[in-house]
């Protein structure tokens, strides 16, 4: 079998029949000529399939070494089309820290057609057991979760999916099928936000679904096409792109944040850093076992108040303060004001996503660079 980077260029990327183009193309059309009613050549309407895109879905599921592969207009539309292999009534155990958007999707969209959601810390997987009901059909699992980078055992968790034939859900966002892959430790469905270190470049908004089985892949694969939240083909091309130099970046962003992590723990001005490479993080020994590597995004506490997290934000050069993350550029986010503001106050402050939290998406910039940006905005805090 081909090497994941051997794969991640040549998957689903077989030189253009028709050209000799050694780059899939952009395939810019909304519709194909048919023969005759219903006899096409694969293809006859580009919400349905577009052969960029099939392209993409190929390569997806290569690299995480799935048989099926679906692509999205953002991991949004992603999670929605996992939601709905659900129906009303049913329950859903998902991971306490998780991004803003999916815990607004599920309290603000999800709750009014009929789902349930109990949410619980999974890096200890005998919670699941205290929230179980005869209802429950899925567990949602963020490893690393967002912004608090816990390390769930995807082993343990999938073992008690298995028992009650529960869908086991995983984001692997964080992670990239480069450091990780959960459906090989037991995961039935994982999806991705492709924004963020898939595309790699911070130029699309993508999402996209990877799994083994049929039945649920057959399932999201008409609400694809039914619902309709499918990529243009120029996305799906600049997926492409930078699946081809995922494993290369990936490998610079851990080396990068590895250092930002060890520089941040010896600052005086820093009370705590959140980083699965680090021996000192809570689950390091899980990390090291169901990971090959510890990802491109920190997370750490300030020792001071929002005013001096906002000073330390405001000075920063190299660390652009966006939203999203995965870009070959370093990001900082403030998680309470930003990314995870959809999250209720009293909830933000029980999981620990305080005013002094401050996330970093570490990018591929020369690491003395990004040190000195750091030295000097906590000169102002």
């Amino acid at each position: 079998m081909m090497k994941f980077e051997t794969r991640a260029i040549h998957i689903g990327q077989e030189p253009d029949k028709a050209t000799g183009a050694i780059i899939v193309p952009i395939y810019q059309t909304s519709t194909y000529v048919q023969k005759a009613p219903g006899k096409h050549k694969g293809y006859e309407y580009s919400r349905t399939s577009n052969p960029t895109r099939t392209a993409l879905e190929k390569c997806l599921a290569s690299l995480e070494e799935a048989r099926f592969g679906l692509a999205f207009s953002s991991g949004m539309a992603a999670i929605s089309t996992v939601m709905n292999l659900l129906k009303a009534k049913d329950h859903v155990i998902a991971c306490d820290d998780l991004y803003g958007g999916t815990y607004r999707l599920f309290e603000k969209v999800y709750k009014d057609y009929g789902l349930e959601f109990s949410y619980v810390d999974l890096t200890f997987p005998e919670n699941i057991l205290k929230v179980l009901k005869k209802n429950t059909r899925m567990i949602w699992v963020e490893t690393p979760t967002n912004p608090l980078l816990k390390i769930i055992d995807l082993k343990r968790v999938a073992e008690i999916s298995k028992r009650f034939k529960l869908i086991l859900a995983v984001d692997n966002t964080f992670a990239t099928p480069y450091f990780q892959k959960p459906l090989l430790l037991g995961a039935d469905v994982v999806v991705h936000s492709s924004t963020k270190y898939l595309g790699g470049h911070s130029d699309l908004v993508g999402g996209a679904i990877v799994s083994s089985n049929p039945n649920y892949y057959e399932r999201m694969k008409f609400c694809q096409n039914a619902v309709g939240g499918i990529p243009g083909p120029f996305d799906c091309f600049l997926v492409l792109r930078g699946l081809k130099t995922l494993s290369l970046r990936m490998r610079e962003h851990e080396a990068n944040a590895m250092e930002v992590a060890n520089f941040l723990s010896t600052h005086k001005k820093v009370k705590k850093v959140l980083y699965p490479g680090l021996r000192s993080f809570p689950q390091y020994k899980i990390a090291r076992k169901q990971m090959s590597g510890f990802g491109g995004t920190i997370s750490f506490e300030l020792k001071s108040n929002l005013a001096g997290a906002r000073r330390f934000l405001k000075n920063l050069r190299l660390f652009s303060l966006a939203e999203s993350l995965g870009g070959v550029e370093s990001l900082a986010d403030h998680p309470a004001r930003m990314t995870h503001s959809s999250i209720p106050l009293n909830l933000r402050k029980r999981l620990g996503i305080s005013d002094n939290l401050v996330r970093l998406s570490v990018g591929i910039e020369n690491i003395e660079d990004l040190i000195e940006d750091l030295r000097r905005a906590f000169t102002l805090v």
